[in-house]
């Protein structure tokens, strides 16, 4: 730059400019020549670095050069080439006028500090981007530390800013940060909670996106969509979107269905109420009913029995015998203490199709087969009539 400032100066000299004149013009000179040197080295590196750096990580075989250096990174990082010419020709420039070149260089300074949190921020969220082969419990933690980090560095890019504004060590403004700490804490509760909060979801594997979670506390019955480090975001079925703060998650209680998502059924449980009246000793009548029905052979219905224990024993043939039940597991039709609304006997099975519309399609069908089985079995389903 020296040796262009005087090539100027000897130019305009030639030209028979001299005093006053020939340092303004100068001056002005230098001003433009350092304006499209600086435009030129954010061009030549938008244009010619861009280009070749993406075909070079195009030809190798890994993945994360290709992410980490992607076009909207290297973008930015372009952005600040310019900047740090123009920092290193200000004292040559406006050397005449200290005061706003100090002014200049300060501005300066904080445009390149701002750029260079742009390109942090920038790296750390192309890296979570980054495929891997770790489980969603590893990729959310470290989601969760990249929000964090994120949140450090443009701590950091504030303090050093502040630093060069006003010409103050950042060191000693960090120091200065202690008496203002509680004050800090206060303002700022609510999201140094969520924070915390936040890291105990993911770090604890409380909660993955794509998670099935219902929180008795709000609305939210649904999928999580997307978990930040202050926000959770849950699509309900009806699609209406959910916000929850990670406290809400951490210092109440929430039910996540990922186990029983992951699990070889879902589990059903429907009372059936059966009136005290109609449960009788089986008698021949009803032997033989039952025995043409198919549901019970001769040698199975043993004397004493009751109609309701027959009852029990055809629905647990009867789920053993369909497809859709998983008979691995447990499936019973158990009695329960009496009520006085009749006697509750709970089936009890787990579905093999965990979908919610065959779930609940299968379950329907189950249950209207073992309704349609009462009558077989002279009972009846206790009823409470009302008097108009």
């Amino acid at each position: 730059m020296e040796y262009i400032n005087e090539y100027i100066k000897d130019f305009l000299q030639f030209t028979g400019l001299t005093g006053n004149n020939l340092q303004l013009a100068t001056f002005i000179l230098m001003i433009i020549v350092i304006g499209v040197v600086a435009w030129l080295s954010g061009w030549i590196c938008r244009t010619t670095l861009i280009p070749l750096i993406q075909k070079v990580t195009q030809r190798t075989k890994n993945v994360w050069d290709e992410v980490i250096l992607s076009e909207k990174v290297l973008k930015t990082a372009c952005r600040i080439v310019p900047a740090v010419i123009i920092a290193k020709s200000l004292p040559l420039v406006f050397f005449q006028y200290p005061i706003l070149r100090e002014a200049l260089e300060r501005l300066t300074g904080v445009y390149i500090t701002i750029m260079g949190v742009l390109l942090v921020i920038s790296i750390i969220k192309a890296s979570i981007e980054i495929p891997t082969s770790q489980n969603a419990t590893t990729r959310q933690y470290f989601r969760t530390f990249c929000g964090v980090l994120q949140v450090v560095v443009i701590f950091i890019a504030v303090i050093i800013s502040v630093a060069i504004l006003f010409d103050k060590n950042p060191m000693s403004l960090l120091a200065g940060l202690g008496a203002t700490s509680a004050v800090m804490m206060l303002i700022f509760k609510d999201t140094i909670e969520g924070l915390v909060a936040g890291i105990r979801l993911t770090s604890n594997n409380m909660v993955r996106k794509g998670d099935w979670i219902t929180v008795p506390s709000t609305v939210a019955d649904g999928e999580v969509v997307d978990i930040s480090l202050t926000t959770v975001k849950i699509k309900n079925f009806d699609n209406t979107m959910v916000t929850v703060s990670p406290t809400t998650l951490v210092n109440g209680s929430f039910q996540n269905w990922r186990t029983m998502q992951q699990s070889a059924g879902r589990r059903v449980q429907r009372k059936l109420f059966i009136d005290f009246r109609s449960i009788t000793k089986v008698g021949e009548t009803l032997r033989q009913r039952l025995i043409e029905k198919g549901y019970f052979t001769a040698e199975e219905i043993k004397e004493d029995v009751t109609n309701i224990a027959l009852f029990r024993w055809a629905i647990e043939k009867h789920l053993a015998k369909r497809s859709e039940v998983n008979t691995d597991m447990t499936y019973m039709a158990r009695q329960l203490e009496a009520t006085p609304t009749g006697l509750p006997i709970n089936v009890y099975f787990f579905l093999r199709n965990k979908e919610w519309v065959h779930y609940e399609h299968t379950l329907a069908d189950i249950m209207e087969n073992v309704f349609s089985m009462v009558n077989d079995f002279d009972l009846k389903i206790f009823q409470q009539y009302t008097v108009d």
